[in-house]
């Protein structure tokens, strides 16, 4: 696949299409009813040319590299036909993928009960097993919404015996473990088990596994909840620039940039590793794609790195700053719209968005469209961040609307085709990326500090909740589908004309 110079321009229209409604409407918030300093505007104006360069750099890395990798991986893999083997490399995959991923790094930061290396690896271990799940029910053909339900009755069973403040906390890690570095890989990778099947279901089957991966470290989280008994998960509280001249403001990013350019090195360094040794051993990809793939990862690292260097430097603090502001106000209930509109607008800006959707459209030969799932996607996630701001507002706990939103979801699976149940599921923990958690969540914390509540128990939960609501969106998008087929189908066999109706020679032509 060459990436010619038309292809750049479609992914930075993309790119701007994705990130300008969100400037747009944190202006419009600056300028009105929310003022902010000009040290934070400026700060978040810098934040969002960067985020602008680094998604467009690292959705082209992803389409040179990342999803190569895992298409080779997965189809190599299953042509050895060693399920021992198919095993080892899965959970291997999981369990690298995992600790290279930067939105796990930032919520084991917030959780200082439990050390980090102890939560990441214990949230590794969980996506390490759950891939090999993944695998396995792709290579024995179990339904899916059958696995969901059966492992979301444990997650609920184990929800039970964990500290309260613990629980957001426990599912907010669900959605940051599947980020940009872990989908893409996951993804194409079940695409590749999926590509040497010729059954009718192995196009159903090459989704599925980032919503069982969602799974693993949620409960890996609440296993670590009943053990340590954590009284309570504090936050770091976010840094707000208050600066006086513009080198003082450019020195805030210069000075942040060396951090995420070492962090996103050490991020990739597992999976290039992991990749190498592969292709030592397979030695199935020629010179001219391996050169090919190399670029991809350069564009991928340089595309990350200034994604989160914008991020949190530019849109965490304005982001808590908002936040903080607008619950502030006499009529504090605004929250809640103004949450839902940045919400239908910032799931777009998600760098795994991208990537989700176009494979998606590619694998359903366009039937699934890209822009029937961003819409599925923008709405099931302004639901989820209405839902998120009224419980800002009042205290109430994550359990009142997980338990009742997960048994629609689940409910859902058993009406809707397959493949929508798949890609709903995948759908939850590829909207709760980076951006909702140097965002939203920074968003959902300011508030909450305003109003005086419980910011780890209120404000928490901001990603999982924005991992919940789009897999009964998506799915309902599904039963639309399997509608419009069943009429067109019915309209279809409607037009059949009784066969006497037909001539000798009409009978014959048909």
């Amino acid at each position: 696949m060459q990436f010619n110079k038309s292809r750049f321009k479609e992914k930075l229209n993309e790119t701007l299409k994705a990130v300008f409604p969100i400037i747009a409407i944190v202006l419009f918030l600056c300028f009105t009813i929310a003022p902010i300093s000009p040290s934070i505007l400026l700060a978040f104006l810098i934040g969002a040319v960067l985020l602008v360069v680094g998604m467009l750099l690292f959705s082209i890395g992803a389409e040179l590299a990342m999803t190569p990798m895992g298409e080779r991986v997965g189809t190599t893999m299953t042509k050895s036909k060693n399920l021992s083997l198919m095993i080892l490399i899965s959970f291997a995959m999981g369990f690298i993928i995992t600790i290279s991923e930067p939105d796990l790094q930032v919520l084991a930061e917030q959780v200082p009960s439990v050390s980090n290396m102890t939560l990441i690896l214990a949230v590794a271990l969980g996506v390490g097993f759950f891939l090999v799940v993944a695998l396995l029910r792709m290579l024995l053909g179990i339904a899916l919404p059958r696995m969901l339900l059966f492992f979301y009755a444990i997650v609920f069973i184990l929800a039970y015996f964990v500290p309260k403040d613990f629980l957001s906390v426990a599912f907010d890690s669900g959605g940051v473990t599947t980020g940009p570095m872990t989908v893409p890989f996951i993804m194409a990778f079940g695409i590749g088990i999926s590509a040497i099947r010729s059954d009718k279901h192995a196009a159903d089957d090459s989704f599925g596994l980032i919503s069982l991966c969602s799974v693993g470290p949620i409960v890996a989280v609440l296993v670590l909840g009943m053990i340590y008994k954590p009284d309570s998960a504090s936050y770091v509280p976010t840094f707000i620039p208050e600066i006086d001249n513009s080198v003082e403001l450019w020195g805030l990013f210069t000075e942040a940039l060396p951090t995420y350019v070492e962090e996103m090195a050490i991020s990739l360094l597992p999976i290039v590793v992991f990749f190498a040794i592969f292709q030592l051993i397979s030695r199935d990809i020629n010179k001219k794609a391996l050169i090919k793939i190399i670029i991809g990862l350069v564009y991928t690292y340089v595309g990350l790195f200034l994604f989160l260097t914008g991020v949190n430097v530019g849109f965490m603090p304005a982001g808590n700053y908002l936040g903080h502001v607008i619950a502030g106000l006499p009529y504090s209930w605004i929250i809640v719209p103004i949450g839902m509109i940045i919400g239908y607008f910032i799931v777009l800006a998600e760098p795994a968005v991208f990537v989700l959707t176009k494979q998606v459209e590619e694998i359903t030969s366009g039937a699934i469209s890209g822009k029937a799932m961003g819409l599925s996607l923008s709405l099931g996630v302004a639901v989820s961040l209405g839902l998120a701001m009224i419980r800002v507002l009042t205290g109430i706990s994550i359990m009142w609307f997980i338990i009742p939103g997960y048994a629609v979801a689940l409910i859902l699976t058993l009406f809707v085709p397959k493949i929508f149940t798949a890609i709903a599921f995948d759908s939850g923990g590829v909207a709760s990326g980076p951006m909702t958690a140097t965002f939203l969540l920074p968003f959902a914390m300011g508030a909450c500090d305003a109003l005086g509540g419980n910011i780890v128990a209120d404000a928490f939960g901001v990603v999982a909740m924005v991992a919940m609501t789009p897999l009964i969106t998506i799915q309902i998008l599904g039963m639309v589908y399997k509608m419009k087929e069943n009429r067109l189908h019915k309209e279809a066999v409607a037009k059949i004309l009784p066969i006497e109706t037909y001539s000798d020679m009409e009978i014959i032509e048909l």
